[in-house]
């Protein structure tokens, strides 16, 4: 991949809020004075703890040690107070329920519960009552599961001791998810142009965004973005070329008109997403003899892709939920691609996939190429298009289904991009083998209800998707 491709000063990155996570640790108050050396030895756990959370990539609260329900209660409304994405509760002994059910439900936010023991084994030989108890942490695990059930409160524990590496990635895939909650929670979505014609899979109620996830819903129009376009100078134009071949190799095809308006209508786009201050575009128009309205969504793939690359996700076709979903991936670092199946190869064993307009760079196997397109399949238009290789090794495919009654699910499905010869028509092009039969592993993607686009996404993600969907309270398929 270009170096131009990864350069932040080239590309910066979208910046966000990040994940606010809150932290508490306790135990019984009235093992204290019954065994002095107990609580400094459960006050260090805790603070390796508050450690190892300091070093992800989050905002942590942590509240402290915890004693008594009367404590707990006043964490707790710390802990409200701190508008967290996901709380951590360490038990480090027994405690009572009575200590943590404040906690999960004045905060009105997502609890994880975990007990990490000092070390893999106790020594038997040497230990006393004191020193089991520093071991006791998982004793209240089921204690506190039942009565978040009988609250209705959803239970999640992570068990395992303090440098149990495996106990720490279940930890931070819940982190992970607690970034997608705090992303979908604070987004701005823009919606601009129109439905595409005939497409009942990609309509939305646009109210189930804000209800499901917090997300705002912004209606644009494409006179929004022509007001902009208009007043991109030629310098900006010139200087936004400059960039896209940086970027971009430039293939023969590729007219110097349609080159110049696509960075044009780049500039445009950029300015449209500042001033209503997106944090994604699905867009759609289909115009008519090349009037204005149509050119200007002809020459929307470079901006998009542009704005894709630095994590804002710009989508063709009006798919709103597709790029909720490219959010989502974007948010724990996987990029995410617009896509759907193109063609089935079954001597090789692969579906073909992949979609024309808007691309993520960051999947790119190689340098990305601008192709010229004389015309733009199934739409009007012809202009400047993006074409690549996505990279070989694991992606996860992610999709956000609507069902019957109006939940939105999180659809996933995980494989292996393998070499092999691609289409060279200027979209992005990839050969996923799901270890089955292609025809089958199709029907059964299309079981879930997913519709025809998708997020493609690097790396195999389904466990954090997983978990973001526990934390968003809506369904999670996996096929």
């Amino acid at each position: 991949m270009s170096e131009a491709i990864t350069d932040r000063a080239l590309l910066p990155p979208v910046v966000r809020r990040k994940a606010r996570i809150g932290l508490v640790a306790g135990g019984l108050g009235t093992y204290w004075p019954q065994f002095p050396g107990l609580l400094p030895r459960l006050r260090e756990s805790a603070r390796q703890v508050s450690e190892r959370f300091r070093d992800m990539d989050a905002e942590v609260t942590d509240v402290g040690f915890v004693s008594d329900a009367q404590e707990g209660a006043a964490a707790a409304e710390r802990l409200r107070r701190a508008d967290c994405d996901l709380i951590v509760m360490f038990l480090t002994t027994y405690l009572t329920s009575s200590m943590v059910l404040p906690i999960a439900q004045r905060s009105n936010t997502p609890v994880l519960v975990i007990d990490l023991q000092p070390t893999e084994k106790m020594d038997h030989a040497t230990f006393g009552t004191g020193d089991w108890l520093a071991y006791c942490g998982q004793c209240a695990v089921p204690e506190v599961g039942n009565v978040f059930r009988r609250a209705g409160i959803p239970f999640r524990s992570v068990s395992g001791h303090l440098a149990q590496e495996s106990a720490w990635r279940r930890i931070e895939q819940w982190i992970q998810a607690a970034k997608i909650r705090a992303t979908l929670r604070h987004a701005r979505h823009g919606l601009m142009g129109h439905l595409y014609p005939g497409m009942l899979d990609v309509s939305t109620d646009l109210t189930l965004l804000p209800a499901t996830f917090g997300s705002h819903v912004e209606v644009l129009e494409f006179d929004d973005l022509r007001h902009r376009v208009e007043k991109v100078t030629d310098a900006e134009t010139a200087a936004r070329m400059d960039l896209a071949r940086q970027v971009f190799t430039l293939d023969p095809s590729v007219d110097d008109d349609d080159f110049a308006w696509g960075a044009r209508v780049s500039v445009g786009l950029d300015r449209l997403v500042e001033d209503f201050e997106l944090d994604s575009l699905a867009y759609y128009h289909r115009g008519l003899d090349g009037e204005l309205h149509e050119r200007l969504g002809a020459g929307m793939i470079l901006g998009a892709s542009l704005l894709t690359a630095r994590g804002l996700p710009a989508t063709g076709e009006y798919e709103l939920r597709t790029s909720v979903a490219q959010l989502v991936t974007q948010a724990v670092g996987a990029g995410g691609s617009f896509c759907e199946i193109q063609a089935l190869n079954f001597e090789d064993g692969v579906v073909e996939m992949g979609h024309d307009g808007p691309a993520h760079l960051a999947v790119a196997g190689r340098d990305p190429l601008l192709r010229g397109l004389g015309v733009y399949h199934g739409k009007r238009g012809w202009g400047v298009s993006v074409e690549f290789d996505v990279r070989h090794g694991p992606v996860t495919l992610l999709g956000v289904g609507q069902d019957r009654d109006g939940t939105l699910a999180f659809i996933a499905g995980q494989g292996d991009v393998v070499p092999g010869p691609l289409l060279e028509i200027g979209n992005t092009t990839s050969r996923v083998d799901f270890g089955r039969d292609p025809g089958e592993w199709v029907d059964d993607w299309s079981a879930t209800g997913i519709g025809h686009h998708w997020s493609l996404s690097v790396g195999h993600r389904a466990g954090d998707y997983r978990a973001a969907a526990n934390l968003l309270g809506i369904p999670f398929r996996e096929v």
